[in-house]
């Protein structure tokens, strides 16, 4: 799909306070096919609004709309007063409609074979299937459990062969959770029993293509459940970061420190305090993940996703300009080519970067210089090792760091409210709260260019 047919991540930007005017002036910027779906988003929204002011809706009835104590008995009565009145409802209401829409796209189809590719033969995959006979299904599907996150880089000749062999093998394990596969190598997290998990990373390591030890499985309590099913395809990038593998390729990656190495570095770097200038502690991962949990003094950049990075750094170069930048993220896959990608600017000193992430890191250092929770991409949201709490509601800005899906109609936006918000005594405090809009209307442009990210002491 060509840059211009995607629907445009910049309407992500988009400060959802703005006039109309200013809004159509952005709007404006968008190529044909983008405007076209965001005016579709917008469409759908204003007559999503309108329907549900709507009252007399049985047979017989005459249809009527009931807005702000007024009564309209004509269409274009009730369109002009939403148009006139509730214009920052309805971009919010497109806002989470268009958020939604990427959402959905963000699950990134599976890579298509090229056209004129010839149908791939079928190839023999029993091999790498492990023999299971000595397993009962009792112990595949029941008992305690873990999830796996694990990557490996290297050249896979056909993608589509591995794809095919990891849906057998996590099916016949019971096994759920996301694998990508692409011509760069392999990205997963599962969930199982211990019993599957275990023979999953037997199956892993026997393999020829991967060459990987016990000790490139990051593990966790959890299981099956923590996913809502398995899905597994063939993608262009194992991690998604919007740049083409073959221009900014893993083997460009920073130097990898081990947990022990990494410790020492941010030691002296907090020993230092303010007067140290010449080091960067740089948090590759999203704003809502490092807002729970980070590294002591970190640089945390308010992106989105992760394909925003190469913006981020692209528009603050200076902050690493003769710097040594320690680099890390939740497993380490991120760091591999963020830290390719920085180095290409050829404006660090050094490049270094956390060797198994944060989850490595916990295991040998749970109360050392990460504070707070790892956000993880499952049903679980976070898991912890330590009893910091970082963040605070957003509602009361009581300390509190656990994740729910908005209330929002349409909203996919992970908020943090507070149990006692929760309750019936919420509607009678918000109205008091300083911070008591919805989420979609506090949405942090994540992409500007004065954005240098939030430094925290």
């Amino acid at each position: 799909m060509a840059a211009d047919d995607a629907p445009c991540l910049e309407f992500m930007d988009w400060d959802l306070d703005t006039s109309t005017c200013n809004g159509l002036k952005q709007e404006k910027q968008l190529s044909a096919s983008q405007r076209r779906c965001y005016s579709l988003c917008r469409r759908k929204s204003f007559a999503a609004f309108v329907a549900s002011k709507r009252e007399g809706s049985q047979e017989g009835e005459s249809t009527s709309w009931c807005c702000c104590g007024q009564t309209f008995k004509e269409h274009s009565a009730i369109h002009k007063h939403v148009a006139w009145t509730h214009d920052t409802e309805i971009q919010q209401l497109t806002h989470a409609a268009y958020e939604h829409l990427l959402s959905q796209l963000e699950e990134e189809e599976p890579e298509t074979q090229q056209t004129n590719e010839r149908e791939a033969e079928p190839v023999d995959i029993s091999a790498w299937i492990p023999e299971t006979s000595h397993i009962s299904e009792e112990q595949l599907q029941n008992g305690p459990g873990k999830v796996l996150l694990y990557y490996r880089y290297c050249q896979v000749e056909d993608p589509h062969v591995i794809c095919a062999w990891q849906k057998a093998l996590c099916e016949k394990l019971h096994l759920t959770g996301k694998v990508r596969v692409a011509t760069e190598g392999i990205n997963g997290t599962i969930g199982g029993t211990n019993m599957a998990t275990d023979v999953y990373i037997d199956a892993m390591r026997s393999h020829p293509l991967f060459k990987m030890d016990k000790e490139d499985f990051k593990t966790s309590d959890g299981g099956a459940g923590c996913f809502k099913d398995l899905r597994v395809g063939v993608y262009k990038e194992i991690v998604p970061m919007g740049m083409d593998p073959d221009v900014v390729s893993y083997q460009l990656a920073g130097d990898h420190l081990e947990p022990e190495e990494f410790h020492k570095e941010v030691q002296a770097l907090l020993a230092k305090g303010d007067l140290c200038n010449d080091t960067v502690l740089l948090d590759c991962r999203n704003f809502y993940e490092s807002k729970i949990g980070q590294f002591t003094q970190c640089l945390a950049p308010s992106i989105r996703k992760f394909s925003y990075f190469p913006d981020y750094v692209d528009q603050n170069l200076e902050l690493f300009r003769d710097k040594k930048v320690l680099m890390y993220c939740t497993g380490g896959i991120r760091c591999e080519r963020g830290s390719a990608y920085l180095r290409s600017k050829d404006v660090c000193k050094e490049v270094y970067q956390l060797k198994g992430g944060i989850h490595k890191y916990l295991e040998r250092f749970p109360e050392g210089f990460y504070r707070g929770k790892l956000f993880v991409f499952d049903e679980r949201y976070t898991i912890s090792s330590n009893d910091d709490i970082i963040s605070d509601c957003r509602y009361c800005g009581c300390p509190w760091d656990q994740y729910k899906l908005c209330s929002t109609k349409l909203c996919c936006q992970l908020v943090l409210s507070c149990p006692w918000l929760q309750t019936g005594r919420m509607h009678r405090l918000l109205p008091h709260l300083p911070n008591q809009r919805t989420c979609s209307e506090r949405v942090i442009p994540h992409r500007s260019t004065s954005q240098r990210g939030m430094r925290v002491h």
